[in-house]
C-alpha cells in the first residue's frame, strides 16, 4: 500500500497506528488486518472513503453485539440467528448501490407522507 493511502486513512480516522519514539507509524496486526479490509472495500467493492468508514463503524457494533451475546451462556441458537441476521444486513450493506457523481439536487427524492 502506498505510503500516502497509509496517510489519508490516517487523516480521516480509518485506522490510527501507534508511533515509535522517533514518530514512525507502528502498524500492528490488527491496523494490517483493517488496512486489507479498507483496501477490499475500496478496490473490489468500489466504496468512497465514507462508505468505509459507515461499514467499519457498523461491523464494529456488530462485532461488540456478537460478544456479548457469546458472554451469555446457553444462548446459541439466539447466537446462530443473530449472526444469520447481521451476516445477511452486512451483505446488503457491502452491495448497497453508491451514490454517482451527480449532486443531490439531481436524486429522486421520496414524498412526505
Amino acid at each position: 500500500m502506498h505510503p500516502q493511502t497509509l496517510r489519508k486513512y490516517e487523516r480521516v480516522g480509518l485506522v490510527i497506528p501507534s508511533r515509535s519514539i522517533g514518530m514512525l507509524r507502528l502498524y500492528s496486526i490488527e491496523d494490517i488486518v483493517r488496512l486489507r479490509l479498507i483496501k477490499h472495500m475500496v478496490d473490489n467493492l468500489g466504496m468512497n472513503l465514507a462508505g468505509v468508514e459507515f461499514a467499519l463503524n457498523f461491523l464494529s457494533r456488530m462485532m461488540g453485539l456478537m460478544e456479548k451475546i457469546q458472554a451469555t451462556s446457553g444462548a446459541d441458537a439466539l447466537l446462530r440467528f443473530v449472526v444469520e441476521e447481521l451476516e445477511g444486513i452486512l451483505g446488503e450493506l457491502v452491495n448497497m448501490p453508491q451514490p454517482d457523481s451527480r449532486g443531490a439536487e439531481e436524486l429522486p427524492r421520496r414524498e412526505s407522507q
